[in-house]
């Protein structure tokens, strides 16, 4: 890992916040001119700091007002198994996260989101308990989602 520095620092707490904002207007808010700051953009996406950009949906919006968590159990403990699980999972455009995880009775977490229970139950159903491996799923659902970011913390980075 490079070295951040300041600025480094202050555009990748700026992009996180809108990386739409304009390179005229980062340059101003992290204190330098325009020419500097866009080099140290390239810079940080060439480094892969910057992974990529994307545009952030409403999920209300769009219909999707289920979310779930969801722990899975597979059979055996494989290489194989999981490989298998974990390709299919990718196949999912209704599962945001799937995470391989230790501390509870389950192998791995998904967080899952569809327009409703109908829906749910047809993922469920028709695509999540048909995967090779998986016996045991144990759904949790969101009431109210009191904190959702997508802002990593820089703090720790500073010197």
């Amino acid at each position: 890992m490079n070295k951040l520095d300041r600025y480094d620092l202050k555009i990748l707490a700026e992009m996180q916040r809108d990386s739409r904002i304009s390179n005229q207007e980062l340059a101003e808010r992290i204190g330098l001119s325009p020419s500097p700051c866009s080099r140290r953009v390239k810079q940080l996406e060439d480094d892969g700091y910057i992974l990529r950009q994307v545009a952030l949906l409403d999920r209300a919006k769009l219909g999707l007002s289920l979310t779930a968590y969801v722990l899975i159990g597979m059979d055996r403990h494989t290489p194989e198994r999981f490989e298998g699980f974990e390709s299919a999972i990718r196949k999912c455009p209704e599962v945001l996260e799937c995470s391989l995880v230790t501390g509870v009775d389950a192998d791995y977490q998904l967080k899952v989101v569809v327009a409703d229970m109908d829906h749910y139950q047809k993922f469920l159903l028709g695509q999540l308990t048909r995967i090779k491996g998986v016996t045991s799923v144990r759904s949790s659902f969101v009431l109210n989602q009191v904190l959702n970011s997508t802002e990593l913390p820089l703090e720790h980075l500073r010197s």
